[in-house]
């Protein structure tokens, strides 16, 4: 969910909800039931609305237009606070607007990359492994009726969740992470929303057109990645219980002397949880950095030299999990 930039359709009289939600559940799990419908209804369905997203002291207010058509996915989040920012997401490619700095980023979202309200879930079947998931009825979230399901970890390599589905449809309407019963770290809710497709003026940039501009263009940049699907010759020596790699990036990186080098991505998840490891060569005089877990919220980051590499890995689990996962990073022998 959150750090995020955060990080459809007109519903044609409920047609789009009964296509989202007309499907046999493959889990006898009441839980798992609601979590499957929101994993389809935050793709499927057409919405827009705003959402706050609160982690300790950090506030920030995003409006979102999310637009889904059987050949198409489109949606268009806004910053509301702070430093003006958009981000424009047409299927798989992203463009992040930086108005202040002049600036666009492009680059291809990760199949598993999802932001709220959608809910990137993997091995679906196996979450009950790793979590204690409970149906806790009924309640509202921005006028919505809605059923809370919660996630207990049955141990301390990840934190708890919490998700406030919309009744009819499983749209996800709010979520927290938490570390203990009353211990929120990490919290995004919908304020305002409005199911359906949103006007196609609500779709439209407030910045593609002055970046394009040929008199006074914006700097364009462009993140490249590729799949790894070769070994490397790096590893987890132990693996995190419950953790499995997802993914392997090579993505294409600026140095601090200008230089374009490649970075290792490895994405590891439970199917609810995840973090990420990033391997970059040092260059030059470079020392990089090493720190133990620090925190913000429910994110998690620790940096370590390992023969001429910084390492970082960070996500939203536990500062343990990140300990353990920097300690057995290394070359293969």
């Amino acid at each position: 969910m959150m750090r995020r930039w955060f990080l459809m359709g007109a519903l044609c009289g409920g047609g789009l909800i009964a296509g989202a939600c007309a499907q046999t559940p493959l889990y006898k799990d009441e839980g798992l039931q609601w979590l499957q419908k929101a994993a389809m209804a935050g793709q499927r369905l057409s919405f827009s609305g705003v959402f706050v997203y609160r982690a300790g002291a950090k506030t920030e207010t995003t409006r979102i237009t999310h637009l889904a058509t059987p050949k198409r996915r489109i949606e268009r989040l806004e910053t509301l606070d702070g430093s003006p920012r958009e981000v424009l997401l047409v299927d798989d490619e992203v463009k992040c607007y930086l108005p202040e700095d002049r600036l666009v980023v492009i680059e291809q979202r990760a199949a598993n990359r999802r932001s709220f309200p959608a809910l990137a879930l993997s091995r679906l079947h196996q979450l009950a492994e790793h979590y204690a998931i409970q149906d806790e009825g009924p309640a509202r979230v921005a006028g919505f009726e809605s059923r809370r399901i919660v996630l207990t970890p049955r141990d301390a390599w990840r934190y708890g969740r919490r998700f406030w589905l919309e009744r009819e449809s499983g749209l996800l309407l709010r979520a927290e992470i938490f570390a203990g019963p009353r211990e929120v770290l990490e919290s995004v809710a919908f304020t305002e929303l409005r199911l359906g497709a949103p006007h196609p003026s609500e779709m439209r940039s407030l910045f593609a057109e002055a970046a394009s501009d040929k008199q006074a263009p914006w700097q364009v940049r462009q993140a490249r990645a590729r799949e790894v699907r070769e070994e490397t010759s790096w590893h987890m020596r132990t693996e995190i219980p419950g953790f499995r790699r997802q993914a392997a990036l090579a993505r294409t990186v600026s140095s601090p002397d200008g230089q374009l080098r490649e970075m290792l991505h490895w994405i590891y998840s439970d199917g609810m949880s995840s973090f990420s490891v990033f391997i970059s060569p040092l260059g030059g005089e470079e020392a990089g950095s090493e720190t133990s877990p620090t925190t913000m919220g429910a994110i998690s980051i620790a940096r370590r030299v390992v023969q001429g590499h910084q390492v970082v890995v960070m996500g939203e689990v536990p500062p343990a999990t990140i300990q353990k996962a920097i300690d057995n990073i290394g070359i293969r022998p």
